[in-house]
């Protein structure tokens, strides 16, 4: 007892100081009052421009690759040859037939000059000279018909030679030389080209999310809401895999008409610049959307904020080193940080690591985070 009553003494003794030092450590950052900006992000992936399908149009075999694969080609730049004989000799062909028919066409007119004459005088009879304008008129179809063959295999010669349609970038073959293409199971669709400059994203919204940018984000462009033109405006940023952001700001260009009733979302596309082709089609990117800036609100992070039963609780540290308790209401968050709507004012140091060892009323050391190296684990 008499030990006990000196440890007691002791206790009672020691000074303000010396308790503070013997309470225990808590991690704290004073809340601010600073403006936030409410953004949305959405997961989606790029696409090209233009992403155009390199198609065999005509079955052959293919007879040789005249680019080098993933880079950069011109409009009209020969992409492909498919062996063009077959056609060439169709178009020969067809040649022949359109002189026969030429011919064909010459005898007919020929006779229908004597045979006219002919009739006016009544040398010949009506039937007959209604025979040699239908034996004109027939022979002056089947040229029109060859001169129509002559065009089809015409054409069909010059799809062995596969052009690029477009200024792009070229990716990986699916036929070498030597395959049969245009003719399933054997390879159609040769290859695909794509303009990635600008470059698009396609993603989808909730339908929540439209109606916050319907209301908000875009509320100045009135009734058109998510829609898209030229008077866009470019402040949507664009968040890379490695969690980088893409230099150039974007700006939405197309919209799904209507809600998926299936799926609840809402597709939209946004361009984005891409001088440095930097950006490549079928890469994951997050759009983050500014919808909304509130001015001069309170702020403090998630990890300072508790939860009990619905309710929604902080625990401070005043000027004496006491733990005290307040009840918020929360606001939107945005990023690692929360907006406190009521119950918190700024300046106040808030408990961010150590809530589970606090109470109400207790004394602890209150430690800016800043300062407290290794600290990085919430309480």
């Amino acid at each position: 007892m008499a030990i006990a009553g000196l440890s007691a003494c002791d206790g009672e003794s020691a000074g303000p100081a010396e308790r503070q030092a013997q309470a225990l450590q808590v991690i704290v950052t004073p809340s601010e009052r600073r403006d936030v900006a409410l953004t949305i992000e959405m997961v989606g992936t790029t696409l090209g421009t233009q992403d155009v399908p390199i198609r065999a149009r005509v079955e052959g075999f293919l007879e040789s690759l005249n680019f080098q694969e993933g880079t950069f080609v011109d409009k009209g730049d020969l992409l492909y040859t498919i062996d063009p004989q077959p056609f060439q000799a169709r178009l020969v062909e067809a040649q022949s037939q359109l002189a026969a028919a030429r011919t064909q066409l010459a005898k007919a007119a020929s006779d229908l000059a004597r045979i006219r004459p002919l009739a006016e005088m009544k040398a010949v009879s009506e039937q007959d000279l209604d025979g040699a304008v239908a034996q004109e008129a027939a022979a002056r179809a089947g040229v029109q018909a060859a001169e129509a063959a002559v065009e089809l295999a015409g054409i069909e010669l010059s799809y062995t030679r596969i052009q690029a349609p477009i200024d792009g970038l070229i990716g990986l073959t699916k036929a070498r030389p030597g395959e049969f293409v245009g003719r399933e199971p054997n390879p159609v669709v040769l290859n695909v080209l794509s303009d990635i400059d600008p470059i698009r994203v396609r993603f989808s919204i909730s339908e929540r999310e439209y109606l916050v940018l319907a209301r908000t984000y875009l509320a100045s462009k009135g009734a058109k809401a998510v829609r898209t033109g030229d008077e866009q405006p470019d402040d949507l940023v664009l968040l890379l895999a490695d969690g980088t952001e893409h230099t150039q700001k974007g700006r939405l260009v197309a919209s799904a008409q209507a809600i998926d009733p299936e799926t609840g979302t809402y597709s939209v596309e946004a361009t984005f610049p891409n001088p440095q082709k930097f950006l490549l089609p079928g890469q994951f990117a997050r759009v983050r959307a500014l919808y909304q800036v509130l001015n001069d609100v309170v702020v403090v992070p998630q990890q300072a904020v508790a939860e009990m039963q619905g309710l929604f609780r902080i625990y401070a540290v005043d000027e004496a080193g006491s733990v005290v308790i307040r009840e918020v209401r929360l606001g939107p968050k945005t990023g690692d940080d929360v907006v406190i709507e009521t119950g918190l004012e700024a300046g106040v140091d808030v408990i961010v690591e150590g809530l589970q060892k606090v109470r109400p009323g207790m004394t602890v050391r209150p430690v800016p985070r800043r300062a407290a190296p290794g600290s990085t684990n919430p309480g």
